[in-house]
């Protein structure tokens, strides 16, 4: 399943170097010898999880039906819209960050209000693609692999 949420990812414009980047850029200033190849590890091993992979799976799922105008209404004009009431797509990425704790919380805020790199293209939507899902999921698993580094370079 790993690699069909990967491909998925792909499909959808988002390569694991692309979230390794944000990674990279929120963890740099506290280890400024971590590398993109141990910030890409962390991600990989992020999505390597189940349940990282059903939160992906799913959000994405539901992008792509709203792109079809295939969910039922009011949720179809919701999620197209990306209304910004609406805080399933905040929830579903939070499964993730829960992951790794407290620290993955506050790292996926941080992304959520910032939105850098891939995560501020994403949320931007282009080519008429709904992305109101995708962009939440690409920060939680960037903040759960910026959580996974700190937890491994604790003394």
């Amino acid at each position: 399943m790993f690699e069909s949420t990967v491909k998925l990812l792909e499909s959808r414009g988002v390569t694991l170097k692309e979230i390794a980047e944000v990674v990279l850029a929120i963890q740099k200033e506290y280890y400024p010898e971590l590398t993109l190849e141990e910030c890409l590890a962390g991600v990989e091993a992020v999505l390597r999880k189940r349940e990282v992979q059903h939160a992906v799976l799913t959000g994405i799922a539901l992008d792509m039906l709203a792109e079809r105008n295939q969910l039922p209404e009011p949720l179809q004009t919701i999620v197209a819209k990306d209304d910004y009431l609406f805080g399933v797509d905040e929830i579903l990425a939070l499964s993730i960050t829960n992951v790794y704790g407290s620290i993955g919380l506050t790292n996926f805020g941080y992304l959520d209000k910032t939105k850098p790199l891939i995560i501020g293209q994403l949320n931007k939507k282009k080519n008429g693609t709904c992305q109101t899902f995708l962009d939440d999921l690409v920060s939680a698993i960037a903040a759960a692999a910026a959580s996974r580094i700190a937890h491994s370079h604790r003394e």
